[in-house]
């Protein structure tokens, strides 16, 4: 029973990425979509903000479905999931600002509340927040839940930011990106912890994606460089697409060595 658990422990480790280059590229890249993703099809398609969320949010629960059920770390299946929950995110702060004109002051505050919440109940509940530690359904969950609030806060603190404070778009990203650059010499250079680094650099790269979709997207008289959401969406896609099927391929040949290393030991087993 023990070999059976600790077998299922080792797959569900494997849901979760390494963080590595690719992975904090991939996760910019999914953020600044969840921005201009969201504007596409709500206005440029005129599907508006209820109905793209009620479409995204079906293809999330959808691609969430899949995830869970998975037993192991599927490039395609998890990074469709970060760049849909990126998208819904982005519609639920949109939402409570444009049809419920909440705030922005508020929704930050709600959305960082609320972050904190999750990180306090996962972290009483498991004693642990490191996502190297996810081998079950329950931490999972708490997971992806996490996610979901560091993208909606992520959008609210964006658009406070270089709306609400009237800082800009690229003012804005550019203290977003310095604050990155601080988190990360932080723990590179004076060893702080890992765990807490990465979550902190996880969340501020969601503004910091909102401040470049809208940088690259608005159009000159609103201080952005015009490009159009739906350019700046598709070469995002296009470019994420492939850095997935990189991943894929890397995983296939990785998981064929370890299967031929397998057979080799059993095979000198039985001699």
């Amino acid at each position: 029973m023990n070999a059976a658990r600790g077998k299922d422990n080792a797959q569900m480790l494997s849901k979760v990425p390494e963080v590595t280059i690719i992975f904090w590229a991939i996760k910019v890249m999914g953020t600044t979509i969840g921005e201009t993703a969201a504007d596409f099809l709500s206005a440029n398609l005129g599907l508006g903000l209820t109905g793209t969320s009620f479409i995204m949010g079906g293809l999330l629960a959808v691609s969430l479905f899949i995830q869970l059920r998975s037993r192991k770390y599927v490039p395609w299946i998890y990074w469709t999931t970060v760049v849909l929950i990126s998208i819904v995110g982005t519609l639920i702060t949109d939402n409570l600002v444009d049809n419920f004109g909440v705030p922005l002051q508020l929704t930050t505050t709600i959305f960082g509340f609320a972050t904190a919440s999750i990180f306090a109940l996962w972290y009483r509940s498991e004693k642990t927040l490191s996502i190297h530690s996810i081998y079950t359904l329950k931490r999972e969950l708490y997971y992806w839940v996490a996610i979901l609030f560091t993208f909606a806060l992520g959008t609210a603190a964006g658009d406070l930011s270089a709306e609400g404070l009237r800082l800009g778009y690229a003012v804005s990203a550019l203290v977003f990106s310095v604050l990155i650059g601080a988190v990360t010499v932080a723990h590179y250079r004076f060893r702080v912890n890992a765990i807490a680094t990465f979550w902190l650099a996880y969340i501020l790269t969601r503004p910091l994606g909102a401040s470049c979709g809208d940088l690259l997207t608005q159009s000159a008289a609103n201080g952005g460089l015009g490009l159009g959401a739906a350019t700046i969406s598709i070469l995002y896609l296009l470019t994420i697409t492939g850095l997935v099927v990189y991943l894929t391929l890397i995983q296939n040949k990785i998981q064929r060595e370890g299967n031929a290393g397998a057979i080799a030991g059993e095979g000198d087993r039985t001699d």
